[in-house]
């Protein structure tokens, strides 16, 4: 089925745009006109960027780093549509092992927490009255796995910022809501789904057929599936929507 959207003249800002969710949005945005800059912390960034069509500029930043944000984001003036989806997903069991701290748990927070405070609040100020901010988080930000602390709190984290900003904004028109992916076939997805199969001593295969038939709607989502939600929440058809963390993971999570 095609939705039309018509961005043209729009400045969209995506994030996490070299792979993934954000890749395919950020195609997406660009294929209905917007004036598009995508953003990782990766060289990758250049190579999606070469494969999106009209204008778009690819920035490498480790949205970490907030004086690093600053510089990187500059010479942007305008974003009508910021799309917040940089984000990491690593396994943070519990190991007893870890008095200083741990590595990874702080970097999955410093970028799906502070990273996305970061961005938006470096770009505040040039979202015009009436823009869109919209996060992807998970639906993880509405239940839990095991194994995977810091990455589940950094959504439910996500759904905070979201909703505190949307009360914070609204007087300006300016919308903000989340998206919470099911499971979709990225690199990080199933590098988790891995990581779930070998701490439960199952196949990969079998983990995966019990998480589709926990879904009302059967079959595992790419990436470009997520687009279209993304586009209606940035478009005028989403002009009532706000604090709203909204699902696309077929029926799996109802709430």
């Amino acid at each position: 089925m095609s939705i039309s959207f018509d961005f043209t003249r729009k400045s969209v800002l995506v994030t996490g745009a070299s792979s993934g969710i954000g890749r395919g949005v950020a195609a997406a945005f660009a294929k209905a006109g917007a004036d598009l800059t995508i953003l990782s912390s990766t060289d990758s960034i250049h190579e999606a960027a070469a494969t999106m069509r009209g204008n778009v500029k690819a920035i490498k930043c480790d949205i970490s780093d907030a004086s690093a944000v600053t510089a990187a984001l500059a010479g942007i003036e305008r974003v009508d549509v910021l799309v917040n989806n940089a984000g990491l997903e690593k396994p943070t069991p519990l190991s007893g092992t870890n008095p200083t701290g741990d590595a990874t748990f702080e970097r999955v927070i410093a970028i799906n927490v502070n990273g996305t405070r970061n961005v938006t609040d470096t770009l505040i100020n040039r979202i015009p009255d009436g823009g869109r901010i919209i996060i992807t988080s998970s639906i993880w930000a509405k239940t839990a796995v095991g194994g995977f602390s810091a990455y589940v709190a950094s959504k439910h984290a996500n759904v905070g910022l979201m909703r505190t900003w949307a009360q914070e904004l609204g007087p300006r028109g300016i919308r903000v809501n989340a998206i919470c992916p099911g499971w979709v076939k990225t690199g990080p997805a199933m590098a988790s789904l891995g990581e779930l199969a070998k701490a439960s001593d199952t196949s990969e295969e079998a983990l995966l057929a019990e998480i589709m038939s926990a879904q009302a709607i059967d079959g595992l989502m790419t990436p470009d599936d997520m687009a279209h939600t993304y586009m209606f929440l940035a478009s005028e058809g989403g002009r009532n929507i706000t604090g709203q963390a909204i699902n696309v993971d077929r029926g799996e999570v109802m709430s």
